[in-house]
Parts: structure tokens; sequence; C-alpha cells
């Protein structure tokens, strides 16, 4: 599935130095944002910028449609579903289920 990015999050490729170590390297970024030193975590000052993005919402492709009867039909059966079930257990068995998925918990935190 394709993901799309929110209007304003495009990134670039950008050169950044360490004002304390020295160091040197290039990075994926966003535009006007501030990174520390990966070595010292001292404070960077932006180098070089390229101002061409590095993926525009043109370049990824479109999601694939989606069926609406499909998606249609799968919302009743999901609406029905849960209240259909629950109507048709009976109070012991829910019970039964209730414990079952308490002790299942309760196992999971001990282990």
């Amino acid at each position: 599935m394709a993901t799309t990015r929110p209007v304003g999050t495009t990134r670039h490729l950008a050169r950044r130095e360490c004002e304390a170590c020295g160091w040197q390297g290039e990075i994926v970024e966003r535009k006007n944002t501030t990174l520390l030193c990966p070595q010292c975590y001292g404070a960077t000052h932006l180098a070089t910028a390229n101002d061409e993005p590095l993926h525009s919402s043109a370049d990824l492709p479109a999601p694939p449609a989606k069926n609406p009867h499909a998606a249609a039909l799968g919302r009743l059966g999901g609406l029905k579903g849960g209240l259909a079930r629950a109507m048709r257990l009976s109070p012991a068995r829910r019970r039964e289920i209730a414990r079952k998925a308490a002790r299942a918990r309760w196992r999971k935190q001990k282990a």
C-alpha cells in the first residue's frame, strides 16, 4: 500500500557541520530543522542544502481504488457482528470467555 506524506514534510539532502567537534556529514532532513551532531550531540549548522525535494507527492503511486460495494458490505457485517454474537451467547458462556481472557492477561504479566 502506498503512503502519502502530509503537506510540508518534504525532505532534502543537507550537508551539516558540528560546531563543537568539526564533524561533517550529509543528512536527509526536513527544511528549517535543527539537528544535533551524531558523535558529540553538539549543535550543528547548515553548510549546504539541496533545495530539490528527495520525493514529491507526484512520484508516489496512487493508492488502489476500493470497491465501494465491497466496503459497504464489510461495514454492514462489522456493525452487526459483535452485537449479534453477544446476544447469542449465554451469560455462562460470556463469563467463561471473560475468565479465559483474564487468565491470559495475568499469565502475560508474570512471564
